[in-house]
């Protein structure tokens, strides 16, 4: 049984296709980023997903049960990118509370360790900082001890400290079967922490699988160097080369052929140097498979 399904998924705004009829089977375990440009449909799906919007066709399922179920069983945990959370009461008293509104939720002192926030149990929540108030909120996506967690933008507004706690909790639950989806911009994440990428544009998947294979629908390599009074126009001539990004003196080459680009660039540019070849990373495969569709 799959962890979270998506069938035949479709939501249109008016004449906007938020969403345009998407299928995704997200399995038990797996730690799944989902990506996409401004307005590619990530937070309509999310929002099927958990039932807080209705889709206009299709359906979405958390381990074969509608969705509204599951959250009120405890077997969804989510944090959203942002919410409001009450100001006058205590850390570890709202914690406890939402803990007791599940039937098996986790101990209110786990969930707080867990997202780092012991120290702040005797804290209102009115005095805590932007980045203390997003670990409350990941205490609350703990407490109902869920077996699938719905991550926002987890680690928008956490220090260094912030973000190690709560990938650690997420690995250990993965670890122990449980699965985690999570949406973000921070592609570096993405690529350290997923075990499958989604990527959306427009309202349909246009990519997905492990990093690698996201990757390697892109293909080739990227030269990157510095180069004076660079010509987009000349360097775009160049053999193998179907991209190129010039930033000042910094020029970056998408090539299909680095050697024959290389060997061209050499013999066109007495002034190049700093000369590196590198492989395709997520962001570049982002930006080309996302191109012109976000």
């Amino acid at each position: 049984m799959n962890a979270w399904e998506f069938k035949g998924v479709t939501k249109r705004y008016g004449p906007v296709t938020a969403l345009g009829g998407v299928d995704l089977d997200v399995g038990e375990g797996e730690t799944v980023a989902l990506l996409g440009p401004n307005g590619a449909g990530k937070s309509t799906l999310l929002s099927i997903g958990l039932g807080l919007v209705a889709p206009g066709s299709g359906t979405a399922t958390v381990r074969g049960r509608p969705p509204l179920e599951a959250l009120r069983a405890g077997g969804v945990g989510v944090l959203p990118q942002d919410s409001g959370l009450l100001e006058d009461v205590r850390v570890g008293e709202l914690v406890t509370a939402v803990a007791g509104m599940y039937p098996r939720p986790l101990p209110p002192e786990r969930a707080m360790r867990a997202a780092g926030v012991e120290e702040l149990a005797g804290r209102r929540v009115g005095a805590l900082s932007g980045g203390q108030r997003q670990r409350v909120r990941f205490a609350l996506c703990l407490a109902g001890d869920p077996t699938l967690l719905v991550l926002d933008e987890p680690t928008v507004g956490l220090d260094v400290e912030g973000r190690r706690a709560l990938w650690q909790e997420v690995r250990a639950r993965t670890a122990a079967g449980r699965t985690a989806v999570f949406a973000t911009h921070y592609l570096t994440e993405a690529e350290e922490y997923a075990d499958r990428v989604v990527l959306l544009a427009a309202g349909e998947v246009v990519a997905d699988g492990p990093v690698a294979t996201v990757k390697a629908l892109v293909g080739g390599a990227e030269v990157r160097c510095t180069l004076d009074g660079a010509d987009p126009s000349g360097l775009e001539a160049l053999p193998g080369v179907r991209q190129v990004s010039v930033e000042g003196r910094a020029v970056t080459l998408r090539t299909n052929d680095s050697d024959a680009t290389l060997r061209a660039l050499f013999a066109a540019y007495e002034g190049v140097r700093d000369v590196r070849l590198e492989g395709t990373d997520l962001e570049s495969a982002f930006v080309t498979l996302t191109g012109g569709r976000g």
